[in-house]
């Protein structure tokens, strides 16, 4: 189901508004009826997204562009609902031994590569082995514990672990761990192989050309495994084309004038949405990117001496509106946020952890009491803030919040890279802002930001410099603990002392959103929406 705008305001004020519930399918996700209108088979459907990716394959590099693109093409063992729980793919069925260490996959029969060999457990094995435990970023933690891959037989995997690894389910869908044939990839090197591409896939759509500084071209899997709710043959598509504009005005333009049917990963600005509040016209999808937990935060570097002090780090969290920041630059797309672990992640989320209201007074005192008062000027604190592309709005609301605290915020910016080396490698920095996906899993996206091993030189990792030994071993504890209630207890306690000790501010939670003209349906809703196989995807006849 799509939502119009008629639907966003509802959206916006509970997210209980978007819950659904599960129907059987015979294909890939957790569904509902998307429209009273009947799919129709047939049509192109054109999709912007930006910027251009560099390969066609996700199987060892998740950057987002790569992995709405090559997902028509490319599958993974499970998609996930809107809850964000997993739902059969590749895989029909998944079982967890009690003791936590031994997963075991039931592979989907009769899949056929896009060259016609059989899809078979040896792929899964392959590429976990191959690829995901050596070449993916976070395949490599996510897939560490298993130790060994067996495949009794052509249709079944079997895990074991050396200990639980209960965020494993949570990373194997296409962003997370996309499948390649072994036939075509093994004794090659992977990263430089020609199929990635060219990829050659299980999905719904096969890929045809890719004209660099253009667009991709897909056209129908007539041998798909996928069936409809009425036992029909899918894709509905004839066909996708994704175009490259690197412009957003240019996209939306083109949507306007009926030259792209989607843009996703809100690639059409929220500033300029208005134009598209038509529902005779457009729809905009509100759900596609609940899988990537994505949130927006203020981080502190601790090694500076004023901010190891965390009453200072509570002042500028009770000087911060956050609500004001959700409506003034996200305009209402997205909710304040309450933590590190995101709502939408509703397995492990708690509201309660320590909060910081917006309270100047209270902030000015927290600032009183750490020793930093007002000078002549009424200036307390002067500090260096980075942002990177795109959070210039934001960075510039948290400099005028700050300053009626006393504290004087000097803007730096930078091309990605300078953003990057700054705050990882030279942590050179006061403050940052910048948004970080978490996924559904903690583990797997949250621990990186305060466990004390991961201070680290690389990106996106505890840039802040934050330790806390107890958080460590309530993290690490919480990584291979089986069983799903004592682990849930952990993560509420880990949520707990992140808010208190405050290393970042969670600020907003931000909505990503797509927008398509009305035409174009879909029978699925996905929480990994943004990497959708699109089997389900139809486009209402244009009326004459």
């Amino acid at each position: 189901m799509l939502f119009t705008r008629r639907h966003l305001l509802a959206a916006l004020s509970s997210t209980s508004a978007l819950g659904l519930s599960i129907a059987p399918l015979a294909t890939a996700a957790a569904a509902t009826p998307a429209s009273a209108a009947s799919p129709h088979f047939g049509g192109v459907l054109n999709v912007a997204v930006s910027p251009e990716p560099t390969l066609l394959t996700s199987a060892f590099i998740t950057t987002m562009n790569i992995g709405q693109v090559s997902s028509k093409v490319l599958e993974g063992l499970v998609a996930y609902d809107l809850d964000l729980k997993p739902v059969p793919a590749l895989a029909t069925s998944w079982a967890t031994a009690p003791d936590g260490k031994t997963i075991t996959f039931n592979l989907r029969k009769g899949v056929k590569w896009h060259d016609g060999k059989d899809f078979t457990a040896a792929d899964v094995a392959f590429t976990l082995k191959e690829v995901w435990q050596k070449l993916h970023p976070f395949g490599r933690a996510a897939f560490a514990n298993v130790q060994e891959v067996l495949t009794p037989d052509a249709h079944t995997v079997v895990l074991k672990l050396s200990a639980p690894a209960p965020y494993l389910l949570n990373y194997a869908n296409t962003y997370g761990a996309q499948i390649l044939p072994k036939h075509l990839y093994e004794g090659k090197d992977v990263l430089t192989h020609p199929a990635n591409n060219a990829p050659i896939g299980t999905g719904p759509f096969v890929f045809k050309e890719w004209v660099k500084g253009s667009h991709v071209r897909l056209e129908r899997n007539p041998q798909y495994w996928g069936k409809d709710a009425q036992g029909k043959q899918l894709p509905y598509l004839d066909g996708i084309v994704f175009r490259f504009l690197p412009d957003p005005a240019a996209r939306a333009v083109a949507l306007q004038a009926g030259e792209l049917d989607v843009a996703l990963g809100s690639s059409i600005p929220v500033t300029s949405l208005a134009n598209f509040k038509d529902p005779k016209r457009y729809t905009i999808n509100l759900d596609d990117g609940r899988y990537l937990s994505t949130i927006f935060l203020t981080q502190f570097n601790v090694r500076r001496p004023q901010l190891q002090d965390k009453r200072v780090r509570q002042a500028f969290a009770h000087a911060i509106d956050r609500n004001a920041l959700l409506k003034v630059v996200y305009l209402g797309y997205g909710k304040a946020a309450t933590g590190p672990i995101p709502s939408s992640v509703v397995q492990y989320y708690t509201p309660n952890t320590p909060q910081y209201a917006f309270d100047l007074k209270k902030a000015g005192e927290l600032l009183d009491a750490a020793g930093l008062k007002k000078d002549a000027k009424g200036v307390r604190l002067k500090v260096n803030l980075d942002y990177d592309t795109g959070s210039n709005r934001a960075a510039e609301f948290i400099k005028q919040s700050l300053a009626r605290v006393g504290v004087q915020v000097n803007l730096r910016t930078g091309d990605t890279a300078t953003f990057l080396r700054r705050i990882f490698t030279e942590q050179d920095y006061d403050l940052m802002v910048s948004s970080l996906h978490r996924l559904p899993d903690p583990t797997l996206g949250v621990q990186r930001l305060f466990w004390t091993k991961n201070i680290v030189k690389a990106p996106w990792t505890n840039g802040s410099g934050y330790s806390n030994p107890k958080l460590d071993q309530i993290m690490e504890a919480a990584a291979v603990e089986a069983d799903a209630a004592k682990r849930t207890q952990l993560i509420h306690e880990w949520q707990r002392i992140a808010q208190e000790d405050l290393p970042l501010i969670d600020l907003i939670e931000p909505t990503w959103v797509t927008v398509s003209t009305a035409r174009f349906h879909t029978t699925m809703r996905q929480g990994d929406g943004l990497f959708a196989s699109y089997a389900d995807a139809w486009l209402q006849p244009k009326t004459p």
